[in-house]
This record gives C-alpha cells, sequence and structure tokens, in this order.
C-alpha cells in the first residue's frame, strides 16, 4: 500500500518518487540473498550516495541535499519498507556525519562532500563491551604522543566496523565523566585500528556490528572533533537525531509487515472465504495499521520540532520508543497471520520480526528512552 503524503515541496514528492523507484530497482528482492551470505551491501550504498539519498539533510553547500529532517525521515521509512539493513546503515551513516558537519574544522568540512555523497562511509564507536547505556562511563584513553593522540581501547557493536572508510572515536582525554570525553577522526586502515569478526546477530545479517579494537592508534591532532573533553556533548547531540532515524525505520518495517499481513490475509481462504473476512483477523490488521500510522505522527511530529529549530530530544525520545515497540508488536501480529507460513523463512515477515527487535535495543535502549522521558517529567 502507498501512505498518502504531504511534503512541503514538489522537490520533496520527487524525491520520495525517486526512493521508491530506487528501492524496487535496486533493493527489493534482495535482502535474504545478502542476508543468508552475510554480505555487505556496499555498491548500494555508492549507488544511493550517488542518488543523493546518504547527505538528504545536510545543507548543498557542504554535499549535501539541503532537506528538512521531515523528508529524510519518510526517505529513511521507504527505505526501511524494502531493506532494513540498507536504510539502518543509512542512517548510522547520517549520524557518523553529522560530527565533522556540526563541529568539524575548515579542513575537516572539505571531506563533508566525499562523506554525503557516499564515497566515504562512516562509523561511529561511543558504545563499549561494559558500557552501552551508561556511555558516560566509556573507558578507551586518548592520551597525548607529542604530535597527536595515542588511543587505546575497545569499541563495541560498531555498524560498519571493517566497512567504515572514516570512524568518529569517542575517547577519554580528561577526567571521570562527561566533561572528560572527547572526539576523535580516525580513518579506516590506520596502524592500530582492528575491526573484529561481525557479530553472529539475530537479524540484520547483511550488516553485522563488530568490535573495534584500538591499540596505540595514532590520530593526528587536527583530527579532534570540536573542543577537547567536549565529545560528550557532540555524541548527545548526534544520538538524538539518530533516534528519529531508528524510528523512521521502525515505521518502515512495520508497514511492510501491514501490507503484507493484509495481502496474505485477503488471498488466503479458509472456510469458504478469505481469513481477512473473520473479524478477529480483520480487527489485528485494522490495530497493526493503526499502530503505524500512530508511530509516523509522532515521528513526524518530531522531526517539525527539529525543522524549526526548536528542543526535539524529548520527542525524538518518545518517537523512538513508540515506533521502535510497535515495529515489534506489529511484525509479530503479521508472524501471526500467516500462522505455520509465518515460521518459515518463504515469506519475510520471518526475517522482519527477527529484525524488528534490535530497533529496540539500538540508539538507545527503549528502557533508557523511558527513563529519558520521564526524567523530563519529573525533573
Amino acid at each position: 500500500m502507498t501512505v498518502d503524503r504531504i511534503l512541503p515541496t514538489e522537490e520533496a514528492h520527487d524525491l520520495l518518487d525517486l526512493t521508491r523507484e530506487l528501492a524496487t530497482r535496486e533493493l527489493d528482492g534482495k535482502a535474504d540473498d545478502y542476508e543468508r551470505r552475510g554480505e555487505f551491501p556496499r555498491d548500494l550504498l555508492r549507488t544511493l550516495g550517488r542518488s543523493g539519498l546518504l547527505g538528504l539533510p545536510y545543507p548543498e553547500a557542504d554535499g549535501g541535499s539541503g532537506q528538512p529532517y521531515e523528508v529524510y525521515l519518510q526517505v529513511l521509512e521507504t527505505l526501511a519498507g524494502s531493506w532494513l539493513a540498507v536504510a539502518e546503515a543509512v542512517s548510522v551513516h547520517t549520524l557518523a556525519c553529522y560530527p565533522v558537519h556540526a563541529h568539524g574544522t575548515e579542513r575537516q568540512r572539505k571531506m563533508l562532500p566525499d562523506m554525503l555523497g557516499g564515497e566515504l562511509l562512516g562509523a561511529y564507536c561511543l558504545s563499549e563491551p561494559q558500557g552501552g547505556s551508561d556511555a558516560a562511563a566509556l573507558t578507551t584513553k586518548a592520551t597525548r604522543d607529542g604530535c597527536g593522540w595515542s588511543v587505546t581501547g575497545t569499541k563495541a557493536w560498531i555498524t560498519h566496523a571493517g566497512q567504515a572508510d572514516f570512524y568518529n572515536i569517542f575517547a577519554r582525554t580528561g577526567g571521570e565523566g562527561a566533561r572528560g570525553i572527547s572526539c576523535l577522526l580516525a580513518e579506516a586502515g590506520a596502524p592500530g585500528l582492528h575491526p573484529q569478526t561481525p557479530e553472529r546477530t539475530m537479524g540484520l545479517r547483511s550488516s553485522p556490528p563488530a568490535q573495534v579494537v584500538l591499540d596505540n592508534l595514532h590520530v593526528d591532532a587536527d583530527h579532534l572533533i570540536g573542543e577537547e573533553n567536549g565529545g560528550f556533548r557532540i555524541a548527545m547531540e548526534a544520538l538524538d537525531a539518530g533516534r528519529l532515524g531508528i524510528a523512521a525505520c521502525a515505521v518502515g518495517l512495520g508497514q511492510a509487515a501491514v501490507d503484507y499481513a493484509a495481502a496474505y490475509a485477503k488471498e488466503r481462504t479458509q472456510f469458504g472465504k478469505p481469513i481477512a473476512a473473520f473479524q478477529g483477523l480483520g480487527f489485528m490488521l485494522a490495530d497493526m495499521s493503526t499502530q503505524v500510522s500512530a508511530a509516523r505522527a509522532l515521528l513526524l511530529s518530531a522531526a517539525r520540532l527539529k525543522d524549526a529549530g526548536r528542543p526535539f530530544s524529548i520527542e525524538a525520545a518518545k518517537a523512538k520508543l513508540f515506533a521502535t515497540d510497535v515495529a515489534m508488536k506489529v511484525t509479530t501480529d503479521a508472524v501471526q497471520v500467516l500462522g505455520g507460513y509465518g515460521f518459515v523463512s518463504d515469506h519475510p515477515v520471518e526475517r522482519w520480526f527477527r529484525e524488528a527487535k534490535v530497533l529496540q535495543i539500538v540508539e538507545g535502549t527503549n528502557q533508557i528512552q523511558r527513563l529519558v522521558i520521564s526524567r523530563a517529567l519529573t525533573g
């Protein structure tokens, strides 16, 4: 089903049409093969980048497309409906470009056209094996070595590890807590930067995360992004926007599950009529569709706040929480609609069910989102 869109410009409508065309031509029908082989679709990311889809929310002067977040998120939703791993890769890459865009020096910003054009793929190295949600407690350490920094530690759950061309590395350069963290930019292949074997994941097997071991990695002094010990603020700014990206992926996945389940229910007959005609199942489909629409509305409301330059972090947390919980619920129900056929890999709902789970975890678990929202309410 094509969802009716109210977009701010005719250009945005054209962009969404282009995205649908690219998704149909380049993504549809390919996910299962890549997932089975555990192969990352790097060339597809380059294709999307050369089509202008990897720099959508960034200014044209930097090599982006200058689109509002409201539009960018609907593009992500469309991509996620065809192949979640690709949409998540676009979201993570967009997140990884943020530090240089918002806080980079003039020299660092010269990389933006290649970053936003998809020639350079980014990774965002914040989490650690013992510190995911408690990012301010990270232990990766960067010490001055005369002409820059020497970085030692291990990062965990890094999307694009081993695939990325540049890595944002958050490391401790000062005292304990959030005020002692800096953001450093490292290039792939640098001595001392060692991506590890990809994790064996439940879903997103064509884009599995991996640890990145940093063994006396040298980072030149001019690769410090922003102020020394000011990296935690950069990390949190990027994550606010990144949560909207994951919410958009969840909405796209949920919409795909609704559409597939409804189409199946109209074709599958039992007791002489399509199973969609049975009220118990029809009401389930109605609830699934309503939940996805509600998640989309919450997501776009948060995006409009961001586009207007107003505070949006709490609304981003709400959107991420609600949309990813909805994706988990809707994909579970889609499996139920298909019955036994939903339990086998012949139908995509089995994969979508597995993929939905990770969306409740990445960019801050949904328990952390509830903590953020509750603290905002109670002070």
